[in-house]
């Protein structure tokens, strides 16, 4: 204050143009401060949210059965050995139906197992990137497991998983006298091989009944030709007989 001059007319507008050029530098080093500062909360914010997301994404593959079998089957088809060939020997020559439901059924039944391992090694890979060194310990020991070829049980990365997401999100712990059941992987529902049977007899339908109309067609313009030459017909619009 005590370089303020209000002594004359100059003095006063020099004084006044110097206190509002150090307002406005102010006021732009506050704002490029709040800014950055908004900016790095945004990001740490969608950082959380993203790794919230993911986790929780994983949580519900570990842990999105109660019943059956909880365990990972790590076997790919090629470990799924054939019968030796001395069990054809003896059997009796089966016709090509039966071979190919064979076929199609053990398809079906090692093809839910695969969906499982290929899930549950998607979730490890997420929870190696962004979960907690608990965490990421536990499901390096789960891949190794799946590695060497051994059943996996997630039901202690499922529980650790669950205490980490309900703390993010300030909720409170579970309650210690519930006993929740183990908690495995999520069983892939058939619905797609359904509804694909489904669309194929559709598009076998619609081609029958297009060939019932094409017929239809064809036998009903023959008809009518047919009957154009009966009985009432103009002789003088018959041709000759040996005209054609």
């Amino acid at each position: 204050m005590r370089n303020l001059d209000f002594s004359s007319w100059h003095s006063v507008l020099v004084t006044l143009l110097g206190l509002a050029l150090f307002t406005l530098i102010s006021m732009g080093v506050r704002l490029v401060m709040m800014m950055t500062i908004q900016q790095r909360r945004e990001r740490a914010n969608r950082q959380i949210n993203e790794r919230l997301k993911t986790l929780i994404a994983a949580y519900k593959v570990l842990g999105g059965s109660f019943t059956g079998n909880l365990s990972v089957d790590p076997r790919h088809l090629r470990d799924l050995r054939p019968a030796p060939p001395e069990a054809f020997a003896t059997r009796e020559p089966e016709s090509e139906d039966t071979v190919v439901l064979a076929v199609s059924g053990s398809a079906e039944s090692s093809d839910r197992p695969r969906r499982i391992r290929d899930a549950v090694e998607a979730a490890l890979s997420d929870i190696i990137l962004l979960g907690t060194e608990e965490q990421v310990r536990l499901a390096e020991r789960a891949a190794r497991e799946l590695v060497a070829g051994r059943p996996v049980h997630t039901h202690e990365l499922v529980v650790s998983l669950r205490d980490f997401v309900r703390q993010a999100l300030d909720l409170g712990p579970v309650p210690a006298d519930l006993s929740i059941p183990m908690q495995g992987p999520t069983r892939p529902s058939g619905s797609g091989g359904r509804g694909r049977s489904e669309r194929s007899q559709e598009g076998r339908g619609s081609g029958s009944k297009g060939g019932g109309g094409m017929g239809g067609g064809m036998g009903g313009g023959m008809g009518m030709g047919g009957a154009g030459v009966g009985p009432d017909a103009d002789p003088d619009d018959m041709p000759a007989p040996g005209h054609r």
